[in-house]
């Protein structure tokens, strides 16, 4: 298949190599998100990369839209951005401790007062959320 198309405003014939990654990446998630058959799990290794954060509000509802016909969506992400679109009890982080891997999902009645003055994104920010932060 050979994917071709013309501005409407120009002559000039468009092709993939003219797409940048962002775009490319969008198209294959959706791709992948939008199919009739979805597998039970889905996992994607920060799927934000390359994307304008229009896009990542784009990305992050055909997330829930998977997510809620029962596929399980799993994705590692340091992007504020996209996990901004989710509530603290879809959010698991994870820690090394000791060489081992500690993952501990966010509990939102512990973040309820922060969250009626910041996002989730902002808590994260301002490292009002000390798991799955950086240890140096």
């Amino acid at each position: 298949m050979k994917l071709q198309w013309k501005d409407k405003y120009s002559d000039i014939v468009y092709g993939v190599n003219d797409l940048s990654d962002g775009t490319i990446r969008f198209i294959a998630l959706t791709v992948l998100f939008m199919q009739p058959n979805l597998p039970d799990t889905i996992i994607i290794d920060e799927p934000e990369l390359g994307l304008h954060p229009s896009a990542i509000a784009k990305l992050a509802g055909m997330i829930k839209s998977v997510s809620a016909k029962g596929s399980q969506v799993i994705i590692a992400t340091q992007s504020t951005d996209l996990i901004s679109h989710f509530s603290p009890d879809s959010i698991v982080t994870v820690d090394q401790v000791d060489g081992c891997s500690k993952f501990n999902r966010l509990d939102e009645n512990k973040l309820q007062e922060w969250l009626e003055d910041f996002t989730i994104d902002d808590l994260w920010k301002r490292n009002i959320i000390t798991t799955g932060q950086p240890n140096y």
